[in-house]
């Protein structure tokens, strides 16, 4: 059986490595692209990484019921998941993922509740702190506010249905593999 796994856990901790080493292996799986009002950091794509729009669009898309979540992010940049795409996909019987924060995650779980949610956790904070750090895409003053949302995030790990402790990107992209395809 296809499933839709919503897959959550903080900044830097792995979430897009972990997709992209299941993706490799399995390219039938479908990742949501998210709707950003953030600018595109170097070497991302329009439609590829993200859909960036302008604040008035975004706006737009929330009103008019486009997005099946949204927040406001780091930095007061806003980030959502098209609903269209997510629900094609699903009819299609694609086994899809939406990587979002935790916000989006509760949202949907009230809109969708048959979803698995599933929380990406460090094997420490410490890890955490040097694998944010180590990226190197973000300000002291952003990568501050990223760490303490992740403390928030990290406690709220007891919402989710799983939680896969990335301390191997293969075994953690197995184990998500595993949860989204458990027929196969």
């Amino acid at each position: 059986m296809n499933r839709l796994v919503v897959l959550a856990g903080p900044s830097g901790v792995g979430k897009g490595t972990v997709v992209r080493a299941l993706r490799d292996r399995r390219p039938e799986v479908w990742l949501s692209v998210s709707a950003t009002t953030r600018a595109p950091r170097p070497g991302e794509v329009e439609g590829q990484h993200y859909f960036f729009v302008n604040d008035d669009e975004f706006t737009r898309m929330v009103e008019s019921g486009e997005l099946l979540e949204w927040a406001t992010v780091f930095g007061g940049n806003r980030y959502g998941t098209p609903r269209g795409p997510v629900e094609q996909r699903l009819a299609e019987g694609t086994p899809c993922i939406l990587e979002i924060d935790l916000q989006g995650a509760r949202q949907v779980r009230v809109s969708m509740p048959e979803a698995l949610q599933v929380f990406i956790a460090p094997p420490s904070f410490e890890v955490l702190v040097d694998r944010l750090v180590g990226r190197g895409t973000e300000d002291e003053r952003e990568r501050e506010s990223r760490l303490a949302t992740a403390k928030e995030e990290i406690a709220a790990q007891g919402e989710f249905d799983q939680v896969i402790v990335n301390d191997n990107v293969m075994d953690a992209a197995s184990a998500l593999e595993r949860l989204l395809l458990p027929s196969r």
